[in-house]
């Protein structure tokens, strides 16, 4: 499992929820960390933040699926753009689930224990 925010609050909020369900959180502050982070340790699920400098979500999601150590990842957007338009967009990059902020944390452990195919 891989979190990806460049809010520290959020970024730990979505770790200790998910850490408290039993799930080993890693953690990485923008989209180049998250690509080096799920290069090293393979996640099966990385949640990743749309707005964040250095390297966007909507780059980083496509640099994920463009490579093969990392396109089988379930990627679930979590994001303050809730649009149709953005919503497509993630559609058509591939991205498995879609969250807006501030989200339900009750949702997020279902949605990401589902990709994860933990019942």
């Amino acid at each position: 499992m891989l979190v990806v925010d460049d809010n520290e609050v959020i970024r730990q909020l979505i770790a200790v929820n998910l850490q408290l369900e039993g799930f080993e959180v890693h953690q990485a502050v923008d989209g180049r960390e998250c690509l080096e982070r799920a290069e090293e340790v393979r996640p099966h699920v990385i949640t990743l933040d749309v707005m964040m400098p250095r390297l966007d979500g909507w780059v980083t999601a496509t640099r994920l699926r463009e490579n093969a150590g990392t396109r089988e990842a379930k990627v679930v957007l979590i994001t303050a753009r809730a649009q149709g338009e953005d919503l497509r967009r993630g559609e058509e990059l591939g991205v498995d689930a879609y969250l807006t902020k501030p989200f339900d944390p009750n949702e997020l452990i279902g949605t990401v224990r589902e990709l994860a195919g933990v019942a």
